[in-house]
């Protein structure tokens, strides 16, 4: 089983910084990617920024260049760090691991139970 628990959530003025964090524990196999997503209310959840073990970052565009997503692979644990947050990032955030075992092997996605944040003045 693996648990994923995210930390680094609250509530901030525009303009401020905010750097979240996911630690993965239980099984987890070198062929994985992780990443955060974000719901906010009355809206469907979205992918924030996605970090394979080993390949291209990815961001959405609306958090391209104030976000950056990073791991550490010793630790099993990845980071959000939020730069110029708006208004409109108010939302929960959810860490999210999707691995396999292996080649040709099925993949298993989990879920940590989100963080708040809040951007307002």
């Amino acid at each position: 089983q693996v648990q994923l628990v995210e930390s680094g959530g609250g509530l901030v003025q525009p303009g401020d910084t905010l750097r979240l964090s996911c630690a993965a524990s239980g099984t987890i196999f070198t062929m994985n990617t992780m990443s955060w997503y974000r719901q906010a209310p009355g809206k469907e959840r979205e992918l924030v920024a996605s970090i394979p073990n080993r390949g291209r970052t990815n961001y959405a565009d609306s958090v391209k260049d104030r976000f950056t997503i990073s791991r550490d692979n010793a630790k099993n644990t990845v980071y959000l760090q939020m730069n110029s947050l708006k208004p409109d990032d108010t939302a929960v955030y959810y860490c999210h691991l999707e691995q396999t075992p292996g080649p040709f092997m099925r993949f298993d996605r989990y879920w940590g139970q989100g963080t708040q944040v809040t951007v307002s003045p």
